[in-house]
């Protein structure tokens, strides 16, 4: 009898650990998302899209190798999904996709932006534009930050628009010469959930961004177009807020997901970690992209109150897994639609796919 009474203390206590450690995440996350697998992928490359490039002078199949990193937002009620897309010379342009449910969408022929013989071109050609992060600003227009490479240096570059389909080319975000050739990518704006809209919010009268690739830096604005990067007085270097970390899922990198959602804890900022070759995790391979996600003060948008402790998506599907990067779930696209939020990533940097949150 003894025995068995050990026996049943012993199995109430490795439950009431094995409860704590499955306790829910934070009330500021947005986790327990569910892929949808009985759709996924839900973009692919498409060989037959065809379009002539102004720079080249010839007819590319614009998205013939890759579809991935794609932004969303909701307009009409419906979903548009701005997605980068490579052709065969691995030159990156920006396709768009429309659906009425946030699961099956259908791509427009041609890209909506593009490198041109414009007076970006010489950011821009010959790696092209890549990975869009879009939010509606306060007046009905469009912001768009997005990446230039040229095939060294990749800068961050903004876009607007009234229609989501005609751009206009905005040019470097940080347009001061020092920064001129600074690798930097990645800007994702502060914004408000609105209704179902997610729109460009001041905090003491300045727009903010996260922008970076392997730490994050901040950037700020007072009307969305002239720029500042943020400075430490002192040093005169631009401050940086979050950093990877040694023995997680983020020990090689971060770089900002979707826009930045201001709540009432703070501001969330969903993020992608890299695992690093070494003084990583080892439950993930090395080089390895999750997402995990940061709160920042809400007043201070600088200042780290708290982050999660492990990823909440990373590569275990089979086209998530290998493809043109092996071991690549990397999200970008943020949503709420239909009362669920809808994230949308790239896979393998090969493909395109949805995960859904009840509200």
């Amino acid at each position: 009898m003894k025995q068995l009474i050990r026996f049943l203390v012993l199995i109430v206590f490795v439950n009431c650990n094995n409860s704590e450690a499955q306790e829910s995440s934070p009330s500021w996350t947005l986790v327990d998302f569910i892929k949808i697998d009985s759709i996924n992928p839900i973009l692919s490359p498409n060989a037959k899209q065809t379009f002539n490039c102004p720079v080249s002078k010839s007819l590319v199949n614009w998205e013939e190798r890759n579809v991935l990193n794609p932004s969303a937002i909701v307009k009409d009620n419906k979903i548009y999904l701005i997605y980068r897309a490579q052709d065969n010379q691995m030159t990156s342009r920006l396709g768009l996709a429309i659906s009425e449910d946030g699961l099956h969408f259908k791509k427009e022929a041609e890209p909506i932006f593009f490198p041109d013989n414009d007076t970006m071109n010489g950011y821009e050609w010959k790696g092209g534009v890549e990975d869009p992060r879009v939010i509606e600003c306060p007046d009905g227009s469009y912001f768009m930050t997005y990446t230039s490479y040229d095939g060294k240096i990749a800068r961050l570059c903004f876009a607007t628009s009234k229609d989501l389909k005609h751009w206009t080319k905005q040019g470097l975000v940080l347009k001061d010469e020092k920064y001129k050739d600074l690798w930097a990518k990645s800007g994702a704006v502060v914004g408000e959930k609105k209704g179902n809209k997610i729109v460009a919010t001041k905090i003491n009268n300045k727009y903010w961004m996260y922008f970076g690739d392997t730490d994050l830096f901040m950037a700020y604005s007072e009307d969305l177009i002239h720029w500042q990067a943020a400075v430490n007085e002192e040093s005169q270097k631009m401050i940086s807020v979050l950093h990877p970390r040694m023995g997680y899922f983020d020990s090689r990198l971060v770089e900002p997901g979707p826009f930045a959602l201001l709540q009432k804890e703070g501001i969330l900022l969903i993020y992608n970690g890299s695992n690093a070759a070494n003084y990583n995790t080892a439950e993930l391979p090395k080089f390895t992209y999750a997402a995990g996600q940061a709160l920042f003060d809400r007043n201070q948008p600088y200042k780290l109150i708290d982050r999660t402790q492990n990823h909440f998506i990373h590569p275990d599907k089979p086209y998530e897994k290998i493809g043109e990067v092996n071991e690549v779930c990397f999200v970008e696209g943020l949503v709420f639609f239909k009362n669920k939020w809808f994230l949308y990533y790239g896979t393998a940097d090969s493909k395109i796919a949805v995960t859904v949150r009840d509200k």
